[in-house]
């Protein structure tokens, strides 16, 4: 399903099975018995009944961005899938050391250097995003009563015209239970966030 600029990916796998066998009869023609014991199941009814369940597979729901205009400011244009950006503005890269990773727009923290936030609206246990950057960055996930419950950092910048190291649209990520609230900080360097992501 796509819709202003989203992809929302949910599959629900369902076993109901009730499987019986009632009066099914073994006759010993049928079998070589020779070298076998007789069953003890040759006659009556023997039933087998796995319990109805239903296993779900996470939703996760993926921005492309394309529904936004260059240098929109980027909070609530996303709410209806569950998350509110801060500090935060959709920008068409004119600087060839921040390549976009898909289509023609990527997030830039702004009117602040260096931050951007997302809080959702229901706690995820997955966020990941394509992340370009002058300097070292660091994604935080945060938990309801704003305790760190985890980081990743991309420990250098990864300019698409920089030394060897690091390419550009390196894949963070970030995976813990109840992620209330992440932030992207690169301390006043500049940086770009492309296919940001996250699951329920």
């Amino acid at each position: 399903m796509t819709k202003r600029g989203v992809v929302a990916k949910h599959a629900s796998l369902q076993s109901q099975t009730k499987s019986t066998i009632k009066d099914h009869k073994f006759s010993r023609n049928e079998f070589d018995s020779k070298n076998q014991s007789q069953s003890p199941v040759s006659q009556g009814q023997v039933e087998k009944v796995i319990d109805s369940k239903v296993v779900s597979v996470p939703t996760c729901v993926y921005l492309t961005l394309e529904d936004l205009k260059c240098f929109e400011a980027v909070e609530r244009q996303y709410e209806q899938w569950g998350v509110i950006f801060k500090n935060c503005i959709a920008i068409q890269p004119s600087n060839p050391a921040f390549p976009t990773h898909s289509g023609p727009l990527v997030l830039m923290g702004a009117p602040k250097n260096g931050y951007i936030e997302a809080t959702f609206l229901h706690p995820v246990h997955f966020v990941s995003a394509f992340v370009t950057s002058s300097q070292r960055l660091v994604l935080s996930a945060y938990g309801r009563d704003q305790q760190l419950l985890t980081q990743t950092v991309l420990p250098g910048a990864n300019l698409a015209n920089s030394d060897p190291g690091e390419s550009p649209n390196t894949l963070l990520s970030v995976s813990a239970k109840e992620i209330h609230r992440i932030t992207f900080c690169a301390f006043d360097g500049q940086f770009t966030i492309d296919d940001f992501s996250f699951c329920y």
